[in-house]
């Protein structure tokens, strides 16, 4: 209780213990991009051999968040606690394998430094609240699933829907929106994207997005209430069109070339869910309405 009340009284402290905290969950976020989908990879070749009727493979190595315990990808030496100080480590190592003095990719600190700073920010926008708690939560796991949409072109449902029930539950005490609004934000996020997929298929006979897609936009619908899909949609469409074009163009690869739409919307709703009413506000005062 006291603690509590100390970083209720003095903001410094209070956004000296985000910023710290975001960093350690950023390491944690570096683990969980890199072995969910695996672990869904995994899941997904036990099942498909157990529907086959196929034998098993023999007893698995065990492989979760927590196990193995994290090591080199190049020579195997297993990391201590002081090789996973986020962003120091990295840079008293210069970037580099204590044993076998492999690169480390600059990702991981990169990973790290952005949830901090993120972290930071939302609890300075929404001051000691239980709003920031809950903002933080979304943040974190629209990072982790942006990470991996746009490395794997998945949206793991194992991030996407419990943040889905949770947006509910905080608006069940209308933290970001009504209860009202934000079960339809849930079914008309899904429902936009579908029928946008859907009018899609019908005219070129190619899926232009995948389903997680439906289902990141019904959370994010689920936590800022209905209110903040129109944005939500617009600016990620317009973002990802400028930024799909441009990596296009760095990769000299086809227009066909899959785009991972994920991020862009998670950015969209993430930005709409802390401002949205002062951009339509300024967007129609600058129209004359």
């Amino acid at each position: 209780m006291e603690v509590i009340q100390l970083l209720a009284t003095y903001p410094a402290a209070y956004l000296s213990c985000a910023l710290v905290l975001g960093l350690l969950v950023g390491s944690f976020l570096n683990v969980v991009v890199h072995r969910l989908p695996k672990m869904l990879e995994r899941d997904w070749i036990a099942q498909s051999r157990q529907m086959l009727e196929l034998p098993t493979e023999g007893e698995a190595e065990t492989y979760n968040l927590a196990k193995p315990h994290s090591h080199c990808p190049h020579c195997q030496h297993r990391i201590r606690a002081w090789g996973n100080i986020p962003v120091i480590s990295y840079v008293m190592l210069r970037g580099k394998c204590s044993s076998c003095k492999a690169p480390i990719t600059i990702r991981y600190p990169l990973v790290e430094m952005a949830c901090g700073l993120l972290s930071l920010f939302v609890v300075w926008h929404f001051g000691f609240t239980w709003q920031a708690g809950s903002a933080l939560l979304l943040t974190w796991s629209l990072l982790a699933a942006s990470l991996i949409d746009a490395d794997h072109q998945i949206l793991p449902d194992a991030i996407v829907l419990p943040l889905l029930w949770v947006g509910l539950l905080v608006n069940q005490f209308e933290l970001f929106s009504s209860l009202s609004d934000a079960v339809w934000g849930a079914a008309a996020g899904y429902m936009s994207l579908w029928l946008v997929f859907q009018l899609f298929r019908l005219i070129t006979g190619k899926e232009g997005m995948g389903f997680g897609d439906f289902k990141l936009l019904a959370m994010l619908g689920a936590w800022g209430g209905w209110q903040i899909l129109p944005l939500t949609i617009l600016l990620s469409s317009l973002v990802g069109a400028i930024l799909g074009i441009i990596l296009l163009r760095l990769k000299n690869a086809e227009n066909s070339t899959p785009i991972p739409f994920g991020p862009y919307l998670a950015i969209a709703g993430w930005i709409a869910l802390l401002w949205g009413d002062q951009i339509t506000g300024m967007y129609l005062h600058f129209a004359g309405f």
